[in-house]
């Protein structure tokens, strides 16, 4: 591999190991070999009494045999990822509570006949500002990224971020006070909020979603004995699979806050509506405080992310090629480079490359998704809505999350590994996309009936009387981005974690949420086309360009499918992480509250 050459796009994982006889290919073949024919009660995965077959012991590394045969299963989780993940539902409780009723405060008037509102900017004007809200929550997670992993550490550094969150929070409160809209300060309130919480939630973001599966200790397969007698493996992939479910699901359960705000809204006042998020954040604020002597984190390494651009920097100057960047090299070759790194931290970099690689095409997917939170409530506003609020459909795309979550991690995967299905990362994500493109598509045919129908017809949204659709028509393009999200946005989270390098996750994950940025500055792009009667070609354009990214994506990265478990096993091979009673002495008095 030293003196191999290729551009930087081959960047990747596929230089792996060779595979010994009996292994399987990366295509999930076995090569070709002496086979073993099992007795019936090996081939139900039950402890055979066969006397010639060799069984790994409970807590072994699984054979190869093994691998191939017995049913894998996902690990018990601690119980501080459920901490974590309580911390994670009030942050999004918040964050969704607040957001969930921005395109009607910012679009309409406070005297509006037909819908709630304060400051008056119309459609466009309030979804190019909410996408300017998304864009900003999502840029600032680079930051919160670096100071975790360079300086503060991830625990210190979601407490510092909520502080800051807490203050915009008390800001976006006393500028919806009613005195505050009468003497028309809501706007300048509103823009000052929206800063200072996006950096608040960026700092969050970009370390609770590595913080959560640092919880799982576990980075190799072992060998379980079932209480039925069924031998299975313990597979940690399959675990931090099931730990972003359960992250995930945490995140819309804190979500459907908007149905409460909303309601707030309509009823009450916008006071109101952002005084719940405030005190639910406090909530959070207080399990964080509260466990902190329970929680599993890395100390941060301070050069870390120095390191990775200094190794892409040799690599670049030595024709792509990382191998240059390794100490083994240089030491053959001549030392022209300081390489204060071992040679795993290039195979991690490698590593995260390749994630890096498949982000690329997630800004396309997440444009469509934030038609939800703002396009689709400025549409729901143009039909009948027999008394409820026009931004509460919304919810319906978390409750699908919340039903298909548990469905899919217990029934349907396990279903497909059982049939011999291996449902991959990059399958997923692909599928995802698609899923995105079909809710676009129907958005697009609401649209037109819309259109067609009395009595405003193509002019809706200018209308004072709503259109004779009736608002449950929405109701299939919220489940299908609710099922792309289970798809691509949870198997992207997970992407991100698991082919990071140990020190950099927080970084990592921070690349990842910036494809969020990139998405919202698209719709920041297209929203002067947000406007009647644009809004049908508006939603078929996205619908068509999520369907040649679906098939972009998966011509270009289905090739990672097939080293998917060879990159995660790096993992075992890299720094592990610690309670934070066993945080060394060296660095415990700096970080041994972390």
């Amino acid at each position: 591999m030293a003196d191999r050459v290729g551009p930087v796009a081959e960047f990747d994982a596929t230089e792996v190991e060779p595979r010994q006889v009996g292994q399987e290919d990366m295509a999930g073949r076995t090569t070709t070999g002496p086979v073993v024919t099992a007795p019936a009660a090996v081939e139900k995965d039950v402890i055979p009494s066969h006397p010639t077959l060799s069984l790994t012991t409970d807590d072994g590394e699984p054979t190869e045999e093994e691998r191939a045969r017995l049913r894998k299963v996902a690990d018990t989780l601690p119980w501080s990822a459920f901490l974590v993940a309580i911390i994670e539902l009030c942050e999004r409780f918040a964050y969704y509570g607040l957001s969930g009723p921005f395109q009607n405060y910012i679009q309409n008037p406070a005297d509006d006949p037909k819908l709630p509102g304060a400051i008056g900017l119309g459609q466009t004007g309030a979804t190019g500002l909410t996408n300017f809200f998304q864009f900003w929550c999502y840029v600032t997670p680079i930051l919160g990224a670096i100071v975790a992993d360079q300086y503060l550490g991830r625990y210190r550094t979601i407490l510092f971020f909520s502080i800051v969150y807490v203050v915009g929070l008390l800001i976006l409160f006393l500028s919806s006070l009613p005195i505050a809209i009468e003497k028309q300060a809501s706007l300048g309130g509103l823009i000052a909020a929206m800063i200072v919480i996006g950096l608040g939630t960026g700092g969050i973001k970009s370390n609770v979603s590595p913080l959560i599966a640092e919880q799982y200790r576990g980075t190799k397969q072992t060998i379980r004995t079932l209480k039925t007698g069924e031998r299975v493996i313990v597979d940690p992939g399959i675990t931090v699979e099931r730990i972003y479910m359960i992250f995930y699901l945490c995140i819309n359960v804190g979500s459907l806050s908007s149905i409460a705000t909303t309601e707030l809204e309509l009823h009450v006042g916008y006071w109101a509506t952002y005084l719940l998020p405030m005190l639910m954040f406090f909530v959070g604020f207080f399990v964080l405080v509260a466990g902190r002597k329970r929680y599993i984190t890395r100390p941060p390494r301070g050069s870390v992310i120095i390191h990775a651009c200094r190794v892409l920097w040799i690599a670049t100057r030595s024709g792509f090629r990382l191998e240059a960047a390794t100490s083994s090299y240089q030491e053959e070759y001549g030392r022209r480079y300081t390489t204060p790194w071992n040679d795993l931290f290039i195979e991690e970099i490698r590593r995260a490359l390749v994630a890096c690689k498949v982000f690329l095409f997630f800004p396309i997917y997440w444009v469509t998704y934030y038609q939800m939170l703002n396009n689709f409530i400025s549409q729901a506003g143009t039909m009948e809505l027999h008394g409820i609020p026009n931004d509460i459909m919304q919810n319906i795309d978390s409750l699908t999350i919340i039903i298909f979550i548990p469905l899919m991690d217990r029934l349907f995967y396990p279903f497909l590994r059982s049939i011999g299905i291996r449902f991959k990362p990059i399958t997923r994500i692909t599928w995802g996309f698609i899923l995105g493109s079909l809710a676009m598509a129907y958005a697009a045919i609401v649209q037109h009936l819309i259109y067609i129908s009395p009595p405003c017809y193509d002019q809706a949204t200018s209308c004072d009387t709503a259109n004779h659709v009736h608002v449950a028509v929405q109701t299939p393009a919220y489940l299908l981005i609710g099922l792309s999200e289970i798809l691509a946005s949870i198997t992207g989270l997970e992407y991100a974690f698991t082919k990071a390098p140990a020190n950099m996750k927080s970084f990592v994950m921070s690349l990842f949420l910036l494809t969020n940025a990139f998405g919202a500055a698209l719709g920041i792009a297209l929203s002067p086309t947000a406007v009647d009667p644009k809004l049908v070609w508006m939603y078929t354009g996205l619908a068509i360009a999520a369907a040649i990214a679906a098939a972009l994506f998966w011509l270009i990265y289905r090739r990672y499918n097939a080293t998917e478990e060879e990159m995660n096993e790096l993992e075992a091979r890299g720094e592990q992480a610690l309670p934070a009673t066993e945080v060394g002495t060296t660095l415990g008095s700096e970080h041994a509250d972390e």
